[in-house]
C-alpha cells in the first residue's frame, strides 16, 4: 500500500464518517441512490432526501413500478432533475434487462442511465467489493492538491490524467475503506473554501500546502459569459388553485410542473391566456418583479405575470400540455422547479 493510501486509511479509522445512512449495508440499491444524491449536493441536504425516498420507494423495483410524477415530486427541491429521471429510467432497465438484479462490473453499471464511470466504480466498490478507482468533486481536488496537478480538471487531458494517477494509488486491498477516506477528507477537511490544512493528515506531501498554492489548485473552470434568457411565466389562479403545465420530459426542468409561459412579442397576455386556456382574468394581468435563475449555461431572468380568475377552465385539462389545476396548499407536494416554488409560495403566502 503506497504512503498516500496507508495514511488516508490511519486518518479515516478516526476521523472518517462512519454512520450514513446508506452505509449500514451493502446494498446496492441504497449505494446507487446516495451517490446519485451526492452529486453535486452535500450530504447534510441528501440525509433527509435519501430517507423519505427510501421510505416510499424501499427497494428497487418499488422505484421501478412508480410513476414518474412521484418521483419527482420526492425529488423535488434536491435540484439537477436529470438525476431523478435518470435514476427512474435505469431502475426501469434493471428490472427489465437484468431481471432486477444490479449489474456488478463496473463497465456494466456504467451503462445504466445517469451513471458515469466514478459512480459507477464507487458503487462497484461499496456494493460488491470490486478494485476500481473514482474520481468525484472532493476526490480531484485531493489529487490536485497533493500532486500538484496543473490545468482544470473538467479538461480532458487533465482528466485522463488524474485518472491514471487514482488508478496508480489504489491499494491491492481495503479499497472501500481507501475510496472513502479519500472522499471523507475531500468533504471535510480538503475543501474547495476554507481548507483545514492544519487537520490534514496529508499535509507534509502536499505540494499545494508546502508551496502556498492552495488557492490556485485545482484550476477553476475557465470562465465564460453566461447569456441571459427571458421568459414570461403566468400564474393564474382562482382561490386555492393555480394552473400549471407538465414539462416534456427532456431538457430544461423535464418532467416538472410549471405555470404556461407566455410568449415575449406578439400577443397581449390576457388575450393569449383566454384563447389558450378558455380563462378570463378577473382585472387583468399585473408583471410582478423580476427574479433570476442560474444554470450551468445560461442564466434565465423570470417575469412572473399575476393572473387572477373568475374560476378555473371548464374545459378538459388532463393532458399534460393542456395543464392542471392544483391547490397552492400543495406544494410540498409537486414537482417544481425552485424559482417557481418559490413564487408560488409568495401567492399562497399573501392569502
Amino acid at each position: 500500500m503506497s504512503a498516500f493510501a496507508q495514511v488516508l486509511v490511519a486518518w479515516h479509522a478516526t476521523h472518517g464518517r462512519h454512520d450514513l445512512p446508506w452505509q449500514r449495508d451493502a446494498d446496492p440499491y441504497r449505494i446507487w441512490l446516495s451517490e446519485i444524491m451526492l452529486q453535486q449536493t452535500r450530504v447534510e441536504t441528501v440525509i433527509p432526501y435519501f430517507e423519505r425516498f427510501l421510505a416510499r420507494f424501499p427497494d428497487l423495483r418499488a422505484l421501478a413500478a412508480a410513476p414518474l410524477d412521484e418521483v419527482l415530486g420526492l425529488w423535488s427541491g434536491l435540484g439537477y432533475y436529470a438525476r431523478a429521471r435518470n435514476l427512474h429510467r435505469a431502475a426501469r432497465e434493471i428490472v427489465t434487462v437484468h431481471g432486477g438484479r444490479f449489474p456488478q462490473d463496473p463497465e456494466a453499471i456504467a451503462r445504466l442511465p445517469g451513471i458515469g464511470r466514478s459512480t459507477a466504480a464507487a458503487i462497484a466498490v461499496f456494493a460488491f467489493g470490486a478494485r476500481a478507482a473514482i474520481l468525484d468533486g472532493n476526490v480531484r481536488r485531493v489529487l490536485c492538491r497533493v500532486f500538484a496537478v496543473e490545468g482544470y480538471p473538467g479538461d480532458r487531458a487533465v482528466e485522463q490524467q488524474l485518472w491514471a494517477l487514482a488508478g496508480s494509488l489504489l491499494p491491492q486491498v481495503g479499497v472501500a475503506t481507501y475510496i472513502q477516506a479519500q472522499m471523507d477528507l475531500g468533504a471535510t477537511v480538503c475543501t474547495r473554501s476554507r481548507p483545514r490544512c492544519d487537520a490534514c493528515p496529508l499535509a507534509r506531501q502536499c505540494v499545494a500546502a508546502l508551496d502556498a498554492r492552495i488557492r490556485e489548485l485545482p484550476a477553476p473552470r475557465p470562465q465564460r459569459a453566461r447569456p441571459l434568457r427571458l421568459a414570461q411565466l403566468a400564474f393564474v389562479y382562482c382561490g386555492d388553485q393555480v394552473l400549471l403545465l407538465q414539462r416534456p420530459p427532456s431538457g430544461i426542468w423535464g418532467g416538472l410542473l410549471v405555470p404556461p409561459e407566455v410568449p415575449e412579442r406578439g400577443v397581449e397576455p390576457a388575450a393569449w391566456l383566454a384563447a389558450r386556456f378558455g380563462v378570463q382574468p378577473v382585472a387583468g394581468v399585473r408583471a410582478g418583479s423580476a427574479v433570476e435563475h442560474a444554470f450551468t449555461h445560461f442564466r434565465l431572468q423570470i417575469t412572473p405575470l399575476w393572473c387572477e380568475v373568475e374560476r378555473p377552465s371548464g374545459r378538459s385539462v388532463q393532458e399534460p400540455d393542456e395543464g392542471r389545476w392544483v391547490r397552492l396548499g400543495a406544494l410540498e407536494s409537486l414537482a417544481l422547479p425552485a424559482p417557481v416554488r418559490r413564487l408560488l409560495e409568495t401567492l399562497r403566502d399573501r392569502g
